[in-house]
């Protein structure tokens, strides 16, 4: 085989095996004041530590995602664009379209080298991979004591970063999501 069909099949493979690696379902998008951006997704199950808060990548049909950034306009002063948005708690109620089963599931603060700092948390689904599923995303806003407020911020702002917040989206497909591996 010459040289260059082995690069361009080199070159074609680690285009695929990248772009698996990234492959994710957004379900939704959302932006609420003060400027804070949402992203839901179904992402690809991964092996996530500790092994004793997350279910094993063997055990997950999805990795559920919430990221949540700073927009890039429009933002509090002296808050850096895009970034990460930290201290809230996510939940998520997957519900089966078909048979009304449902889950919930808390989503934790994770890191990785594809989108940095969001809330996630592997799961399974609460029946077949092929079912369509509503996803219900709760946001509830950091506590007095998990977040605290100087002067500036409760003039301009109030006492929240946020309010609490619900989306909902119907008829998710998770179908190529559970069926595609990072390995």
């Amino acid at each position: 085989m010459s040289k260059v069909v082995r690069l361009s099949c080199l070159t074609l493979f680690l285009l695929v095996a990248g772009s698996v690696n990234a492959l994710e379902l957004v379900i939704g998008e959302e932006r609420v004041e003060p400027g804070i951006v949402f992203i839901f997704e179904g992402a690809i199950k991964d092996h996530v530590v500790p092994v004793s808060l997350h279910l094993a990548e063997g055990e997950t049909n999805v990795h559920i995602e919430a990221r949540v950034n700073w927009d890039n306009k429009n933002i509090p002063e002296g808050t850096p664009a895009g970034g990460f948005v930290p201290y809230l708690r996510i939940t998520a109620k997957v519900t089966n379209e078909k048979t009304n089963l449902s889950t919930f599931i808390d989503l934790l603060p994770h890191i990785n080298l594809i989108d940095n700092f969001h809330y996630a948390r592997n799961m399974t689904l609460p029946g077949r991979i092929e079912d369509p599923y509503t996803v219900r995303f709760l946001i509830t806003k950091p506590s007095p004591v998990d977040l605290a407020l100087h002067r500036d911020w409760l003039e301009r702002y109030g006492t929240e970063l946020t309010a609490d917040h619900a989306f909902e989206y119907k008829s998710v497909d998770f179908e190529m999501i559970a069926k595609a591996s990072r390995r």
